[in-house]
């Protein structure tokens, strides 16, 4: 099985840089402002784009994601109308990743088997399902790999030696490092700290290795970019898109473009993330 994922990761590595992982929760702060964010994503320099499925209790999501999330809901986002999003993304880019991120409540209740087709034919590459441990494989990873979808999984500080290769078992497209124990948007952590178990991971796995959590800026994406082998944002996103609306959720800029700005800066500092060390 080759995936988008593992194609966009190959040639990446082949360049000598980071991927640059941007993540938008689907429908926020509607479906149609969210869309055009999306589409402008690849523009901007995302290399892979998480898409996040919002859900009513986020227990790991911080406030901002919890907030999109809300926001998206309350302009009726289901499931089926985030994975009609990537589909009518996919219509005008067939290369761009594209990884759903979320609980496995709304697939649940979705059904499985039918969220699988209708994941892939709407163009979706992974899946992260941060509430899904490797104990729960045969409920979603198993079928995922089969029908040809990534499943990455999420490894942390305190995932220790002993846990890891267990984590790391059916993992593929690559592997997402939570850089510190908490909740979304917190703050950035040691980056000696990250460089050190980004190379403690790559001693179990051959797959890539992106670090997400905390980072909000270029010069900070261009840190944990040295060591990693991609940089994943979340939080900043979906606040650039906060911060142009209004109380009573009425547009005062242009979100496309608030998004664009920040992951146009993001991405040269991921792309500048070696320049350094190969000079």
């Amino acid at each position: 099985m080759t995936t988008r994922i593992d194609r966009r990761m190959a040639k990446l590595k082949s360049e000598g840089r980071p991927a640059l992982v941007t993540y938008i929760m689907g429908g926020d702060p509607d479906y149609d402002t969210a869309l055009a964010i999306m589409k402008g994503l690849p523009l901007a320099g995302s290399d892979i784009i998480e898409l996040g499925m919002p859900f009513s209790d986020p227990m790991a999501d911080g406030p901002a994601i919890q907030a999109a999330g809300l926001r998206a809901l309350k302009g009726g986002q289901t499931l089926a109308r985030t994975l009609k999003m990537a589909a009518e993304f996919r219509a005008g880019d067939n290369d761009t990743p594209i990884v759903l991120m979320g609980y496995y409540n709304p697939i649940y209740i979705y059904g499985v088997d039918r969220f699988l087709v209708d994941a892939k034919a709407s163009g979706i590459d992974g899946l992260i399902v941060v509430d899904l441990p490797p104990e729960m494989d045969e409920e979603l990873c198993i079928p995922a790999l089969k029908a040809g979808v990534n499943f990455i999984r999420l490894a942390t500080p305190t995932t220790d030696d002993k846990r890891l290769p267990k984590v790391l078992e059916n993992t593929s497209g690559f592997v997402y490092y939570v850089s510190m124990t908490g909740i979304t948007g917190s703050a950035l952590a040691d980056t000696a700290k990250v460089s050190a178990a980004v190379t403690r991971i790559k001693g179990h796995t051959a797959l890539p290795v992106c670090v997400g959590f905390g980072v909000k800026t270029a010069e900070q994406a261009r840190v944990i970019g040295a060591s990693a082998d991609g940089v994943v944002v979340g939080t900043a996103i979906v606040n650039a898109i906060a911060n142009v609306l209004g109380p009573k959720g009425e547009k005062t800029a242009d979100p496309a473009e608030a998004v664009a700005t920040l992951v146009s800066g993001l991405a040269q500092g991921v792309r500048s993330a070696r320049l350094a060390a190969a000079e």
